[in-house]
Formats: C-alpha cells, sequence, structure tokens
C-alpha cells in the first residue's frame, strides 16, 4: 500500500512538471509530439526477457544473501501490482499535503529537504549514484505515459534552449539593420581633391561645387554645396552622385578662376570619406584681361549665396575682381599702344625700300639717311656702323666701304638688290682689344665691345666666348663671321620690302 500510494505521488509530481512546461510554450499538445507506446513496452518486455532469472542463482549456485532476497520480493511485489489508473496519475499539485508541495521528490533522487546556506559544502552529502541493477528496476517499474511525459519535458527544454538562441539571434540581426538604417539617413562628410593657385578660403569665397544624384532613400539631389581650398565642406547622405564646379571663387586679391568643364562620379559609403582620387579639379588662373563680367558676375552670385561669409563680403570680392580685371586690361592696352609706337619708330624707309629695326636692337642703335642708303648705327656713336644699307641696280656691282664686309643681300624684285655691309665685329672687337691692329676700324672701350657683340650676334655668345673659342689668336675671322651674317639673316634681311 505504500508503494502504490508513493507511485501515485511521483506520478502527480510529473505531471505537474510536465504541465508546467507545456503551459510555458502556450500548451505545446502532446498529441503533436508522436510516441509509439507499444515499441517501448516491446523493448522493455525483450529486455526483460534476455536477463536470465534471478541471473542464472549468480551463475555459481549460490544462495542469495538476505538483502538480496529482501530486494527481489519487493521488485516482485512492483511487478504484481496493478498499473495506477490515468485518474491516479494526474493528481493536481494543490491535491497533495502541503509538506509534499515544498519538497518535492524527484525520481531516484527523493526529497531534498531545505537547508541552510550557511552550511559548509563539505557537511552537505552528495547523491548516490544508482547502481546499473536499481536503474533497470526503476526503469521497470515507470509505465509508458510516465516516460512519455519525461521526454516530452526533455523536448520542452529543448524548443526552450531553442528559442532563447533564436531570440538572440534575431535581436542581433535586427540590431544591426537598426544600425545600418540609421546610418542610411545620417549625414556623410566626404573630401575631394581640389587646386586652385592662390586661393584662400577664410579671406575669398568658398567653391561651389553642384551635386546632383540619388541618395540611399531613392531621393532625388540637387543642390550646390561649398568647399574650401582643401577640398573639404560637402555633407550628404549615403548614395550616388555627379560633382562639378558651378562657378569660380573669388580669391582676397580679386583673382577669378577658370572652370573647368569636368564632372566627376563618387560613391558615399562612410563618414570621412577621402574622394579625392575620384573627384579632383583644377582651376587655373587666366590672364586677367582676359575675364569677362558675365564669370566675374557667376563667382559674385554663389559667394553671395553661401560662398562668402555675408552678402556685403561678396559684394566688396567682386568690386576687387572687377578693379582687378580692369587694371589688366589697361595695361595691355597701354602696352599695346607702346609697341605700336616702338614698332613706328623701328620702321624705316627710303625712296626704294622699307625695314623694320629689330627688337632686340630697338633703343640701342640710332639711323641716318641719304637717298637709298640707309645706316644703323651704335645709339650715341655715330662713328660706329653696325650696318649699311645699299639700293643697288640690278647688273651693277657693289664694293663695300674699306674694312667692311658685305654681311647679306635682300632682292626687292623691282630691279634693285640691298646689300648690307659692316664690319664683322665678333672678330674686330677681340683683336683690337688685344692690341692687334690687322685694319681696326677705331678702337673701343669695353662696354662698347661687349654690347657691339651681343648685338651682331643676337646674344648667342658672350664677348669671352667669342675672344677665347671662336676667334682665339690665330687671327681667322671665318667663323665669326658667319655668326653675324646667319643672325642678320635672320632677324634683319627678312624685313626688307620694296617701297610700295
Amino acid at each position: 500500500m505504500k508503494d502504490e500510494t508513493t507511485g501515485q505521488e511521483d506520478a502527480a509530481q510529473d505531471a505537474e512538471a510536465c504541465a508546467e512546461a507545456l503551459e510555458s510554450l502556450d500548451q505545446i499538445a502532446l498529441a503533436e509530439i508522436a510516441f509509439d507506446d507499444s515499441s517501448v513496452d516491446v523493448q522493455d518486455e525483450s529486455e526483460i526477457e534476455a536477463q536470465p532469472d534471478d541471473q542464472d542463482a549468480k551463475d555459481d549456485g549460490a544462495a542469495p544473501t538476505e538483502d538480496e532476497a529482501g530486494h527481489e520480493e519487493s521488485e516482485c511485489g512492483a511487478d504484481d501490482q496493478p498499473e495506477s489508473d490515468t485518474s491516479e496519475e494526474t493528481i493536481l499539485l494543490d491535491s497533495l499535503p502541503a509538506e509534499d508541495s515544498l519538497t518535492r521528490e524527484l525520481p531516484g533522487l527523493g526529497s531534498a529537504p531545505a537547508v541552510d546556506e550557511t552550511i559548509a559544502m563539505g557537511d552537505i552529502p552528495l547523491p548516490s549514484v544508482p547502481s546499473a541493477h536499481e536503474a533497470e528496476a526503476r526503469h521497470r517499474k515507470m509505465s509508458p505515459k510516465r516516460r512519455n511525459l519525461m521526454v516530452a519535458g526533455a523536448v520542452v527544454v529543448a524548443l526552450v534552449a531553442g528559442g532563447a538562441g533564436y531570440a538572440a539571434w534575431n535581436g542581433y540581426r535586427q540590431e544591426q539593420a537598426a544600425i545600418a538604417a540609421a546610418n542610411a539617413h545620417t549625414m556623410m562628410s566626404v573630401q575631394i581633391g581640389v587646386h586652385a593657385a592662390g586661393l584662400d578660403c577664410s579671406t575669398g569665397s568658398k567653391i561651389p561645387v553642384q551635386v546632383s544624384g540619388q541618395d540611399s532613400d531613392g531621393s532625388s539631389v540637387s543642390e550646390t554645396l561649398y568647399i574650401d581650398e582643401h577640398g573639404r565642406g560637402i555633407k550628404l547622405l549615403p548614395g550616388d552622385y555627379t560633382l562639378s564646379i558651378a562657378a569660380s571663387p573669388i580669391a582676397s586679391d580679386g583673382t577669378v578662376y577658370t572652370v573647368p568643364t569636368t564632372k566627376a562620379q563618387v560613391t558615399i559609403k562612410s563618414d570621412g570619406q577621402d574622394l579625392s582620387s575620384q573627384a579632383a579639379f583644377k582651376l587655373k588662373v587666366p590672364s586677367a584681361d582676359t575675364v569677362t563680367d558675365d564669370q566675374i558676375d557667376a563667382a559674385a552670385k554663389y559667394a553671395e549665396e553661401g560662398g562668402a561669409s555675408s552678402a556685403a563680403t561678396a559684394k566688396v570680392l567682386q568690386q576687387v575682381a572687377t578693379a582687378r580685371r580692369d587694371a589688366a586690361v589697361n595695361a595691355v592696352s597701354a602696352q599695346k599702344a607702346q609697341a605700336a609706337r616702338d614698332a613706328d619708330a623701328r620702321h624705316k624707309a627710303t625712296d626704294l625700300y622699307q625695314l623694320d629695326i629689330p627688337v632686340e636692337w630697338y633703343g640701342k642703335v640710332e639711323t641716318w639717311q641719304n637717298g637709298s642708303t640707309l645706316c644703323i648705327y651704335l645709339a650715341g656713336d655715330s662713328d660706329t656702323p653696325i650696318v649699311t644699307l645699299v639700293a643697288v641696280r640690278e647688273g651693277e656691282s657693289f664694293t663695300p666701304d674699306e674694312g667692311d664686309t658685305v654681311l647679306g643681300a635682300a632682292n626687292l624684285g623691282n630691279g634693285y638688290t640691298v646689300y648690307a655691309s659692316g664690319p664683322v665685329y665678333p672678330y674686330v672687337v677681340p683683336q683690337t682689344i688685344n692690341g692687334r691692329t690687322q685694319n681696326p676700324v677705331s678702337t673701343y672701350p669695353m662696354d662698347s665691345a661687349i654690347e657691339l657683340v651681343e648685338l651682331t650676334t643676337g646674344n648667342r655668345y658672350t664677348y669671352s666666348q667669342i675672344k677665347n673659342v671662336l676667334v682665339g689668336k690665330d687671327g681667322k675671322a671665318d667663323a665669326a663671321t658667319k655668326l653675324e651674317t646667319d643672325y642678320l639673316a635672320q632677324i634683319l634681311l627678312p624685313s626688307i620690302k620694296a617701297q610700295d
């Protein structure tokens, strides 16, 4: 009778434990978990039949001990007891005595009494491990339904553990998705490449950049942003964009730049991204006199809209840019006017031909004229002619003055030829300075000697080179003569034309 009561209590406690587990998973029906009772019973019976009765008297014919005999009797008694009906196995916890509900007896472990937490660990008796024989006996005593309930409890625990893992993974994924969504709606600062010589945006205006494209939300973007001379200042949502320079900035000295026409495709993914390898713009400095009013007005417009610290600052920069352009235009005009005057002064004419004094000679030479003869001499020294031009009718001969050499000729095409003659200064001057007087025209101060050599060679050689290398001490003038004749053939003779 005691064993029967104990079995009923075990069944009730097991039923309650499983009911609580099943209730935590929204009342999972045991019917959804298929168990085959017959297979379990058959397995149990086959295992029992496989064992020899009484262990074949322990294989040695020895009589069982008193304890063993008593144990076998208890087993036989348990086997003879009929299984408890369903109502006995599903007794609710509230029908049990109060002391039983406080110290639940677990299968194989007995009831666990409450202990004081201050008891030393050595004082706590450890549960004994059942022997294989005891475990087998308990397994034989356990009904199929009870085993099914225990299996269901294990499944419930597994489902709970699996659900907790899935919940953790799902929470991580949701957190990452939230971070990505937050980044997709966060403005990102990026840097592009830019070069504008002399630009300091702290004193001038910033560079306007036209931005168009689509952000990560799929929204179209078209706006003007401003960057400094280092390419910083753009803030956009992640997305794909096209960048271009909208207009020139204005430097503090009024410099207006040539705007590049290039465009750059960029993709913004993260904050602080350096896009200088994908988007680089070079703003060149044009000649100030070529800057137009439209360029200045466009630069001032963007400066006022955001490139400058204020509208008043933008207005001042516009005025400075205009003044710089006007000054450059005036300077160029003055230069052109002077060049025209110089050209007129360099232009010489006789009754048969006209010519232009070489630019390299202008201001350093003067001329005298007599009919169709024109003499070009060293400024301030009419006794030092550089070249003399004489027109000779075709068929007539020409003989230069004593000490001069024919340096070239130009056919006018009207029956006359103009001959150019004069001293070979790259040869004569060094000879004279050295005291060698082979038919010298005269003696020359060193300053005049150097200038005469430079004028007749076009500054291609210095006096020292002429003296020490081309002429030397051998007295030959071929190399020096060729220098002068080649130069005159390039700069003077081509300008000699017949008079209109």
